[in-house]
């Protein structure tokens, strides 16, 4: 049995074996912290059996004006959970916390090399508005991926941007 709870300050020091994928950014210990405190609707844990992360989800809110959007900093599940739809149930979590907030949208960033992520973001209703060039490291490319929630009405924060931006380009808040 999983379940889906908040993040909470003791899951720090169980929550590493999550983040052995290679493609999981991880952050230091603050960035955590400062999630957690600022964003705690936004940071959630899946644990099965035994009190085992299987996976996690960490966001924020931020913008203004129709700008304002959820946004997915971290989610990942562990490779011995996947394809339980884990990834799925966290989003949509999000989504939903992102709707009580009145946002427009929910974007995400994830490596344009991640096909597996890219596929299941699609098939979530995410669409690529924008590539990032050398958003990872300074090497890999990011795709910016979007999904319009209800209070964008006419879906134009899903309108794919026309060209590939830099990320001094970003707009940060």
């Amino acid at each position: 049995m999983t379940t889906i709870r908040r993040f909470c300050c003791n899951d720090l020091l169980r929550f590493a074996s999550v983040n052995f994928d290679h493609l999981t950014e991880t952050f230091n210990m603050s960035f955590y912290m400062t999630y957690l405190a600022r964003w705690p609707d936004y940071f959630h844990v899946a644990e099965g059996p035994g009190n085992r992360i299987m996976g996690y989800i960490m966001g924020k809110v931020e913008g203004q004006g129709e700008s304002w959007h959820g946004h997915v900093t971290a989610v990942t599940v562990a490779s011995e959970y996947r394809r339980q739809q884990l990834a799925k149930k966290l989003l949509h979590l999000l989504e939903d916390v992102s709707e009580k907030d009145k946002a427009y949208f929910v974007d995400l960033f994830v490596r344009a090399s991640n096909m597996p992520a890219i596929k299941m973001y699609e098939k979530l209703g995410y669409v690529i508005y924008r590539r990032v060039l050398r958003y990872y490291s300074g090497e890999e490319d990011g795709l910016d991926m979007r999904k319009a929630l209800s209070q964008d009405v006419e879906k134009k924060s899903v309108i794919p941007f026309k060209r590939p931006i830099t990320p001094d380009e970003l707009e940060y808040d």
